[in-house]
């Protein structure tokens, strides 16, 4: 179809601008833009090109067009493996120290090996920690089975370290550490994707491996990490798929004689996005999220949300009279197959080593539950395995929701965004000459390992979400909109749980989110391309400020990521708040 004057073109019979809907007209006045009059028209809006270089950096450079076209090319892919290779260095350097088992490595580094191993968790002996250091993990593992209160997933990914590399300090945080690196890369190539900017897609990548908390979680075997990395990754399979989607769409749209792809109602309300693979590894990913510990559930449940919209976004801007019904008609029941019942199906079959213990009493915990305590009532037809699996999950249920035993870093989440209450790992007080103490110290130093987040990141991160919030409310940008779910997701449940024994370190699920949120704000300061070169300039370096500023502040925190021995009053004088001690 190429005629313009097309029945089902929108713009045709369009109320006059002064007679469009008022929340239209007040969302003018902050720079709304209808899908028809951007730049770009229908199809600019459904798939974006992404931003280039200005012809000038060339130009001041001196670089031949076809060489300067080459490096465009490769900085897809060159640029974030670069800022990986940099994360992953920080990461994996000494990674084995301290050589200790530190904070709740004494729970999740023991289960993964018993899990790897046996199928199921163990009850380990008092002394287990000093005889896993002083043999070096040549020790038996015990056969009675232990109550524990977290998925397998996770644990089998850091047992999957200590099989490659032992039952030690660096076998137990190796997996750690690789998905700490690995969501980096994944961090650049979604804010590539969603920003359309090669730039700020690194930004991003590099805000996060300069960020503290990422940084001692990839540099710690617990369970928080894992979770972490399986978020991001299924959030960058959705991006993927919002892509591919549109893509589609636009693609059959009617065109006019120019080639300008035009809104139309039939297609944008009947049209069916056909084999969304990635969706389906989105709800791999969820599953495994799940499988590793349960507040992966609230993020599922967003992310589904989320993709719906996104679906419905798209038809919206290809003309849909009623595009929210023409989700629910067309995507609902695909991205509901999709993600829950794919992400339950991999919860379930990720207890598989509990489900094929023994039932005689020697294997899982609660595994031969359906055959002693749990014998009659009215669900007996169901397999025993699955019945034992239910009265488990419930028994953990409440436990988790009654959880209140008063710990010394627990902390609320209102505090969380501003960094009121870290978590320490580990700490000693080493005499001058011991342990990395210089021998000039003259008194004893501190080496701490502390769960902290980059204190200026965080902060600009606070001011970063308020742009988001307005970007997404008032501009009805898609991008804002994402990243505030993702933090929504992994954050606000935890407000729920006020009275629950929580830590900081659970926020490191949506520190990816912050630091997208963070470079948003930052691509703005610098300024649209179109600006003045006054503007720009002055923008690109209050923007270069603040991110040397961030970098500066993990430099300087750098001792108490890494359990480097410091004089005692250079730790203090890093503890700018009285909280933080």
């Amino acid at each position: 179809m190429t005629s313009t004057a097309s029945s089902t073109d929108l713009r045709q019979g369009q109320a006059p601008h002064d007679q469009r809907p008022s929340w239209q007209q007040r969302l003018r006045r902050f720079g709304y833009t209808p899908a028809q009059d951007a730049p770009g028209g229908v199809r600019g809006r459904l798939v974006p090109p992404y931003a280039g270089p200005s012809p000038r950096l060339w130009q001041v450079l001196g670089l031949p067009p076809v060489l300067a076209d080459r490096i465009v090319r490769w900085s897809g892919w060159g640029g974030p493996l670069l800022v990986t290779l940099l994360a992953g260095v920080m990461r994996f350097w000494n990674l084995g120290s301290p050589a200790k088992v530190i904070f709740d490595e004494t729970y999740y580094a023991k289960d993964a090996w018993a899990l790897v191993h046996r199928g199921f968790e163990v009850n380990w002996d008092k002394n287990a920690n000093d005889l896993v250091l002083q043999t070096h993990g040549h020790l038996a593992i015990p056969t009675d089975a232990a109550y524990v209160v977290h998925p397998p997933v996770g644990k089998y990914v850091i047992g999957l370290g200590e099989l490659m590399f032992g039952f030690d300090p660096f076998g137990w945080r190796f997996m750690t550490a690789l998905l700490g690196t690995l969501s980096v890369l994944l961090l650049c190539r979604i804010g590539r994707r969603i920003f359309r900017s090669t730039f700020l897609g690194c930004l991003a990548g590099a805000l996060m491996a300069v960020d503290g908390l990422h940084f001692v979680m990839s540099r710690t075997s617990l369970l928080d990490g894992v979770l972490m990395f399986f978020v991001v990754a299924a959030f960058g399979c959705l991006v993927i798929d919002r892509d591919g989607a549109r893509a589609r769409l636009a693609a059959a749209l009617p065109a006019d004689a120019d080639g300008r792809v035009r809104p139309d109602a039939d297609v944008a309300d009947t049209f069916r996005f056909g084999w969304r693979p990635w969706r389906w590894g989105a709800g791999l990913l969820l599953g495994l999220a799940l499988g590793t510990k349960w507040n992966g559930l609230y993020i599922l449940a967003a992310f589904c949300v989320m993709a719906v919209l996104w679906d419905a976004g798209a038809r919206k801007v290809a003309g849909a009279r009623h595009p929210y019904a023409g989700a629910l008609r067309h995507d609902t029941g695909i991205s509901f197959l999709a993600t829950v019942p794919v992400a339950i199906g991999v919860y379930v079959l990720s207890w598989l080593g509990w489900i094929l213990s023994p039932t005689d009493g020697s294997g899982g915990y609660f595994r031969n539950w359906a055959a002693t305590d749990g014998k009659g009532g009215h669900w007996t037809f169901l397999p025993d395995w699955l019945r034992s699996l239910w009265h488990y999950e419930h028994e953990v249920y409440k436990f988790h929701i009654g959880l209140s035993s008063p710990h010394t870093y627990q902390s609320n989440p209102w505090s969380w965004i501003v960094l009121g209450r870290p978590v320490s790992y580990f700490y000693e007080s080493p005499a001058p000459g011991v342990d990395g103490c210089p021998s000039d110290a003259g008194q004893k130093c501190a080496r701490e390992v502390l769960a902290i987040g980059t204190p200026l990141l965080w902060w600009a991160a606070c001011i970063a979400l308020l742009y988001v919030l307005w970007r997404w409310a008032f501009r009805r940008d898609w991008r804002a909109g994402a990243i505030a779910c993702g933090v929504a997701a992994g954050y606000l449940p935890w407000f729920m749980y006020q009275q629950r024994t929580i830590f900081l370190f659970y926020a490191v699920v949506f520190v990816p989110f912050l630091c997208l949120a963070l470079a948003m704000l930052i691509g703005a300061i610098i300024g649209p391309p179109n600006s003045t070169d006054t503007r720009r300039v002055i923008g690109a370096s209050a923007a270069g400020v603040l991110v040397l500023l961030i970098a500066w502040n993990f430099i300087y925190f750098w001792p108490l990521y890494t359990g480097t021995a410091i004089p005692i009053d250079s730790w203090r004088s890093r503890m700018w708040l009285d909280t933080w001690i």
